[in-house]
C-alpha cells in the first residue's frame, strides 16, 4: 500500500479544493491565467480607477448631494456593479459611476436648467430601463450600427473638453467675465498653484507609467494643500486641506443614516415629464455608446474579439450588467454607472477572467470605510484628475473623419457645442440634426439611417415646443 506524503510547499489540500473551484467557475487555467495573476491584476484596475471615489463626491456636492454620502454610494454602487460583472458575466470589467455624466448631472442639469437632483435620480434609473430593454432586443445591434462614427467619435472628444473645464473651472484656473464671458483666473492664488503642482505631478506619474497615476496625484495635491493658503467664508486665510485630528476623520463604520441622505430619493414619477426627453435621451446616449466602445477596446485589448462583428463572449451580459448598474447606482444617489475602460489596466497585467473584477468589487467595497475622506479633498485636488480624464477622453478626436464636410460639420458642432453650452444634451442635438440636414441638402439621404431620421425630428418637434430651448 502506498502512501502519498506531502511534501513542504505543497498546497495545503483546503486551498487546493478553493483553487480548483474557482479554476472551474472562471476558466481561469482556460483562459491562460492562474489565480494569483487574476487576483494582482484586480488590484491594479481598482488602483488606477479609484480616484473616482473623491472625484464623484466633488462634482456631485455641486448639485446639492451630501459629499459624504456621494462617496458611499460611489463604493458601493462600483463595488456591487463589479462583483455582477464578474460574477455574472465573468469578464475583468470594472464599473463605477462614470465620468463626463456625472458632470452632465450637476452642471447642466441640475444646477443649469434647476431640475431638482432627486428628479434627475429617476431619469438616471430610468436611463438604465432603456438600457436594458435595448441590451435584451436584437436591435441593440442595429441601433449601435445606425448613429454615424464620426459623431460617436465627436461626442467622447467634447465630453473630454467639457470635463476638463470644469477642472479648470473648479481650480479657479478659469472664471466668468463679463466682457470675455471666459478669463484666466488668478494663478497665484493658494487653489489655483495647489491645481498646477497636481497637474505636474499627476503628468509626471503617468508619463513614468504609474498604475495609480490619478490617485496618486489626487493624495499627493491632498497632503501638499496643508502648505497652501486661502481665504474661508469669513476671509481668513486658512489651509487648502484641513486634514483630520484623529483617525476617525479618515476611517470610519458605514454611517447609513448619511447614506440615506441620496440612497432612494430618486424621483422616477417626475422624470417622466416632457421637460426630461432629451435628459434622459442623453443620459441613455452616452452611456449605452460609451460602453459599447469601452467593451469593444477591452475585448480588443484581450484579444478574443470577432472583428467583423465586435463580439466577444460574455458582451451580451456585459451590456446587461451595465444597465443594472445604472439603475442600482440611481437607487443608491448616484449618476450613470458604467464600464471603465481603466479596466484595461488589470488586463495588461494578465487578468483575463471574472475573478479579476470580483476582487475589485471587493476593494471598492472596503473602500466604503473612508466615506469621511470625501469632506478632506479640496476641489484644487480632484481639479487636477478631471483634467487629466479629459486629455484621456479626447484621444478619438485623432480619429475624426474631416475630409467629408457632411461629416466634419456635425461632428465640429458637437465637440464645441458640448463645452460652450455646458451640455452634453445641447452638443448631441446640433450634432444629430445638422448631420441629417447636410446629408438631404447635398442628395446624400441613403447614408443618413431610420434612427438618425426619428432621432432628428423628435429633438425637431422638442426643440419647437420648449420654445428654442434644449
Amino acid at each position: 500500500m502506498s502512501v502519498a506524503i506531502r511534501r513542504q510547499g505543497d498546497p495545503q489540500p483546503a486551498a487546493a479544493a478553493r483553487a480548483g473551484w474557482l479554476d472551474r467557475f472562471f476558466a481561469i487555467r482556460a483562459s491562460g491565467s492562474d489565480v494569483r495573476t487574476e487576483v494582482l491584476a484586480g488590484v491594479t484596475t481598482f488602483v488606477t480607477m479609484a480616484y473616482i471615489l473623491f472625484v464623484n463626491p466633488q462634482i456631485l456636492s455641486a448639485a446639492g448631494l451630501n459629499p459624504n454620502a456621494v462617496l458611499m454610494a460611489t463604493a458601493l454602487s462600483a463595488g456591487l456593479a463589479t462583483l455582477l460583472m464578474g460574477l455574472f458575466a465573468r469578464l475583468p470589467f470594472a464599473l463605477a459611476p462614470g465620468m463626463g455624466l456625472n458632470a452632465y448631472f450637476a452642471y447642466s442639469v441640475v444646477i443649469g436648467k434647476g431640475i431638482p437632483w432627486q428628479t434627475v435620480l429617476g431619469a438616471v434609473f430610468l436611463d438604465g430601463l432603456f438600457f436594458l430593454i435595448i441590451s435584451l432586443l436584437p436591435i441593440r445591434e442595429r441601433i449601435l450600427r445606425d448613429i454615424p462614427l464620426n459623431l460617436r467619435l465627436a461626442t467622447s472628444t467634447a465630453i473630454g473638453l467639457f470635463i476638463a473645464f470644469i477642472g479648470l473651472k473648479s481650480a479657479g484656473l478659469i472664471v466668468a467675465n463679463e466682457a470675455t464671458l471666459v478669463a484666466l483666473g488668478d494663478v497665484t492664488s493658494g487653489p489655483a498653484l495647489l491645481a498646477l503642482l497636481g497637474l505636474v505631478v499627476t503628468a509626471l506619474l503617468m508619463a513614468r507609467r504609474v498604475h495609480g497615476a490619478i490617485l496618486w496625484g489626487v493624495l499627493f495635491t491632498t497632503l501638499a494643500g496643508t502648505l497652501f493658503k486661502a481665504p474661508d467664508a469669513n476671509g481668513v486665510m486658512q489651509p487648502v486641506t484641513r486634514l483630520p485630528e484623529s483617525l476617525s476623520g479618515i476611517v470610519q463604520l458605514p454611517d447609513f443614516s448619511v447614506l440615506g441622505q441620496v440612497a432612494g430619493q430618486l424621483d422616477v414619477a417626475g422624470a417622466l415629464g416632457l421637460g426630461l426627453i432629451t435628459v434622459v435621451f442623453t443620459f441613455t446616449f452616452v452611456d449605452m455608446f460609451d460602453t459599447a466602445g469601452t467593451l469593444v477596446g477591452l475585448g480588443t485589448k484581450m484579444r478574443v474579439i470577432d472583428e467583423k462583428t465586435g463580439h466577444f463572449p460574455g458582451v451580451g451580459r456585459a451590456l446587461i450588467t451595465d444597465a443594472l448598474s445604472t439603475m442600482m447606482g440611481a437607487v443608491l444617489g448616484t449618476s450613470p454607472v458604467t464600464t471603465y475602460v481603466e479596466s484595461a489596466a488589470g488586463i495588461s497585467q494578465g487578468g483575463r477572467t471574472g475573478l479579476t473584477a470580483v476582487v475589485t468589487g471587493l476593494l471598492f467595497l472596503a473602500a466604503v470605510f473612508f466615506w469621511p475622506l470625501a469632506g478632506v479633498i479640496p476641489a484644487a485636488a480632484t481639479a487636477p484628475a478631471l483634467i487629466m480624464v479629459g486629455l484621456l477622453m479626447m484621444e478619438p478626436i485623432r480619429r475624426l473623419n474631416l475630409d467629408d464636410i457632411t461629416e466634419a460639420l456635425p461632428a465640429f458642432l458637437t465637440v464645441i457645442g458640448i463645452p460652450l453650452t455646458f451640455s452634453i444634451a445641447t452638443g448631441l442635438v446640433l450634432g444629430i440634426v445638422s448631420y441629417v440636414v447636410l446629408k438631404l441638402v447635398t442628395g446624400r439621404l441613403r447614408e443618413v439611417s431610420v434612427t438618425m431620421w426619428i432621432l432628428a425630428a423628435i429633438f425637431i418637434a422638442y426643440y419647437a415646443a420648449q420654445g428654442g430651448t434644449v
